[in-house]
């Protein structure tokens, strides 16, 4: 196990040496007042060795996609290509700097504006902004798109949004900030929504509604243009949560469903690393109605140039410091140049036919609560497997931690018990999936014959099974030295 930097420190070790001083000294009381510390911080002290070989551990302690399988539920934690990461770290891109003069960055303005342009394209939109920073923050400018509409057409009693049980945690968050109402509504025996469920809904009182499609559980909303056209018909708006885009990309597209708004999650389906964390960007793109409330400013082409246009006044005004993460932009612009057309498709084609593949060959172990074809992703349930023998669905993921395999989502979505959500992504191969297959069906075996193998689990890694609850209700933030 690897010790603690605190616990590698040695007093008055150190791996580094200031320059003499050759200005006058100030007392630090003096340049700061009264927020000047009273004593000096209780920093490590340590050789320049070992604070390297401390910090080289702790990387190889790490998991992510370039260290092994990460079937993540939800999050599409798909292994990108380091052309991408190359394209991102070229000095015109990272030397730029956001308030310099237009005429000296067009190259950047015309990535932002191609960029723009292909994802209206992929999604059937008319135009959008690469400003939202994540996913989240995409849904949020989408609600307040809603929000700015309604208003110009005076229909402010238009405060009730629809979230069904089967959309990301994050939507009715986003449009409870933005002064909504939100309807939750459950998913029929299908795990689908209903469009007969919507029916009491569709009065002068409707915003319209949120759907991920493919859906939370990764299965289509087979009668997403009913839906459309009941929404549209009561007055209220479609908004689509394009986080699981890597399951259509090519072969539909939500604008052709009849949405209005769309966020992407470039970190997902476009090809940047987002383990941790971040960094990410949700870009938003719209229907016609909903281009003149866009975020200021956008990036338009006049005579050659590209220049920002701040003269749009029904916008929402501008919803980020800047203008997005522009080396996720880059990434995802790289992506789609490499991919192309049939690159994209492709990529769809085998996202779903891998899911499918270990849906298929694990569902006789593995409760599969809607079993029907899937998208991407599906989820399984644990819920049986508990009642027998008292493993978990986090007991299962602690086994594959083990196994070193990064577990896939648990306990989400809320509607699944137990829920076990699987994500392979196209980028993984057969033989992969296979030995997650093999593992899966090993930690079942050992449910029903050993469950202790699973419910002690890890055993192998350098940090064991940790009290969830304990952490949660009393984390330890800071060294405080040895007990």
């Amino acid at each position: 196990m690897n010790q603690l930097i605190f616990e590698i420190s040695r007093s008055g070790r150190k791996g580094y040496r200031f320059p003499k001083q050759d200005v006058p000294q100030r007392e630090a009381q003096q340049l700061f007042g009264v927020i000047a510390a009273k004593q000096a911080p209780n920093l490590p002290e340590t050789a320049e060795v070992d604070v390297i070989r401390h910090f080289e551990n702790l990387a190889r302690d790490n998991f992510a996609v370039d260290a092994g399988f990460y079937p993540l539920g939800s999050c599409t934690m798909k292994y990108n290509p380091k052309v991408n990461e190359l394209t991102s770290r070229e000095a015109g891109f990272t030397e730029v700097h956001p308030l310099q003069p237009e005429e000296t960055a067009q190259g950047s303005l015309e990535l932002i504006h191609t960029l723009t342009g292909y994802l209206s394209e992929i999604t059937g939109m008319s135009w959008g902004t690469m400003q939202s920073m994540a996913g989240a923050h995409g849904e949020f400018t989408g609600m307040k798109l809603f929000r700015a509409y309604f208003s110009a057409a005076g229909e402010h009693q238009r405060t009730r949004l629809i979230v069904p049980s089967s959309s990301h945690g994050t939507n009715p968050a986003s449009a409870h900030l933005s002064g909504f109402e939100v309807i939750e509504l459950p998913a029929d025996e299908r795990g689908l929504v209903s469009p007969e469920s919507l029916k009491p809904y569709m009065n002068d009182q409707l915003a319209g509604i949120m759907l991920t499609n493919p859906n939370t559980l990764g299965l289509y909303e087979t009668d997403i243009l009913e839906i459309s056209e009941m929404v549209h018909e009561a007055g209220g708006l479609l908004y689509y949560d394009g986080a699981n885009l890597n399951a259509v990309m090519g072969k539909s597209r939500p604008g052709d469903m009849g949405f209005d708004v769309i966020h992407l999650n470039l970190h997902k389906t476009f090809s940047t690393p987002h383990g941790g964390g971040g960094p990410g960007a949700g870009p938003v793109l719209v229907s016609d109605r909903l281009v003149p409330f866009l975020p200021v400013p956008d990036v338009v082409k006049t005579d050659g140039d590209y220049r920002f246009d701040w003269d749009r006044p029904q916008s929402i005004g501008k919803i980020s410091g800047f203008y997005g993460n522009f080396g996720v932009l880059v990434r995802a612009l790289t992506y789609i140049l490499v991919m192309g057309k049939d690159g994209l498709t492709r990529a769809s084609e085998m996202a779903v036919l891998n899911a499918n593949y270990v849906m298929e060959s694990l569902k006789d172990l593995y409760y599969l609560p809607y079993d029907q074809v899937c998208k991407h992703e599906f989820v399984f349930s644990a819920e049986k497997m508990k009642k027998d023998t008292g493993v978990s669905a986090l007991d299962v993921a602690k086994g594959l931690v083990e196994r070193s395999i990064h577990p896939p989502t648990v306990y989400f979505p809320l509607i699944v018990p137990e829920a076990l959500m699987i994500e392979p992504t196209e980028t993984e191969t057969k033989e992969t999936l296979d030995r997650f297959i093999a593992v899966m069906t090993e930690i079942h075996r050992l449910a029903y014959e050993d469950a202790s193998q699973l419910t002690e689990a890890p055993r192998g890694t350098s940090v064991r099974r940790v009290d969830d609850v304990r952490a949660a209700r009393h984390p330890v933030v800071r060294w405080e030295g040895a007990e």
